[in-house]
């Protein structure tokens, strides 16, 4: 068999998921390429229209064109992931290393994570944004202080049984600097669950982001945004089912790639699950 379709065949989530990924990352990239239309130039002329050869995906209530702002709103919703990955992971990879490492820290850092575990993400991400008021950077700190605690408990148990092995007593004995052991020796040997981890959370930022546009504490008006998108469509999708159709499909589609890739590289990366099978 070749090489190539002998990989598709044997780690397919990962590469349905990864082709995904790519298809949504290309659309929000090349959004000035894909369209000709101005995602938030509104038309009383236009309101409504179903999908036609000139609007593929039709229009909404204002005569925006539906798929410029499907194409525009990828990218903030990839903004919004990306940063937030970016953050709750540095942040979620200290802590879980020092509370890994150190077990006295560990048990107080724990403590405090449990307390924000006991409450949903989306629930923090509401309460932190209704604070904080909409926009982009307010829902990006807020997503990223709801799930920061994601990461850190999945390092600290990473960590922890990385931390009794032998290699990691000898380097203690040899007098070897914490710092180089936990970036050269424990870091280095826990990156497959961080990484794992990191595409979860960044399904769940888009999800999210998307659940607080509908609520209306996420991104603010005019900006394109799917879930912002599906809240305004509510009132017509009896009578205009494609301007609610398109976005949330959007949505589910991107959180199903990052899930089948994250879910894929679980499988790939941990060598348990690989025996099993």
């Amino acid at each position: 068999m070749i090489p190539g379709l002998k990989f598709v065949k044997r780690n397919f989530p990962v590469f349905l998921g990864g082709l995904i990924i790519v298809f949504m990352l290309s659309g929000a990239l090349f959004a000035p390429f894909l369209t000709n239309w101005n995602p938030l130039e509104v038309s009383s002329n236009y309101r409504l229209l179903s999908p036609s050869s000139i609007h593929l995906m039709g229009t909404d209530q204002l005569g925006r064109d539906i798929q410029s702002r499907i194409l525009y709103g990828a990218r903030t919703s990839m903004e919004v992931g990306f940063s937030v990955v970016l953050i709750s992971t540095l942040s979620g990879v200290i802590l879980g290393l020092v509370s890994g490492y150190y077990k006295k820290v560990g048990s107080v850092v724990m403590r405090v994570i449990d307390g924000f575990m006991a409450f949903p993400g989306i629930i923090v991400a509401i309460f932190m944004a209704a604070v904080w008021g909409p926009g982009k950077l307010n829902i990006i700190m807020a997503l990223s202080f709801a799930y920061f605690s994601r990461m850190t408990r999945v390092v600290r148990g990473a960590v922890l049984p990385i931390n009794e092995l032998e290699f990691i007593n000898s380097a203690k004995t040899a007098g070897a600097a914490d710092r180089y052991i936990l970036t050269r020796y424990i870091l280095a040997n826990i990156l497959s669950p961080i990484i794992v981890q990191a595409t979860f959370i960044f399904a769940l930022a888009i999800l999210d982001e998307a659940a607080l546009s509908f609520l209306g504490v996420g991104i603010k008006a005019p900006e394109p945004s799917w879930g912002s998108m599906v809240s305004e469509a509510k009132t017509y999708m009896q009578v205009a089912p494609w301007t609610i159709v398109f976005p949330g499909g959007a949505i589910a589609l991107a959180v199903l790639g990052l899930n089948l890739f994250g879910d894929g590289l679980r499988d790939m990366l941990d060598p348990r699950l690989r025996l099993k099978g």
